[in-house]
């Protein structure tokens, strides 16, 4: 009998870096509307604060990257916020401006 490779779960969240919780989500660095296919592990609340933060086409216009997105200013602030907190932590996201 062959052993099927499976790959490993990811343990680490793509935008904080924190340990993974009960529930990951799979966020597309260029978005699908923009032609993109590689997805990274999110935290939900992580997530949550990306779409809120840019639009699709500002997502794939100007922060292609999560590091290009990670030097957002607030990005930045709630990276800082979050670093701190359980993995399974939830609170409201602010809707995008």
């Amino acid at each position: 009998m062959e052993a099927v490779a499976t790959a490993p779960l990811p343990e680490a969240c793509a935008l904080c870096g924190r340990p993974l919780g009960r529930r990951t989500e799979w966020h597309h660095v260029l978005p699908r509307s923009e032609g993109g296919r590689e997805t990274v592990p999110l935290h939900p609340i992580c997530h949550r604060t990306i779409h809120a933060s840019a639009s699709n086409a500002e997502l794939a216009r100007l922060y292609p990257t999560l590091e290009a997105l990670r030097e957002r200013e607030d990005i930045r602030r709630f990276v800082a916020w979050i670093a701190d907190k359980p993995p399974d932590f939830h609170a409201p996201t602010r809707k995008h401006r």
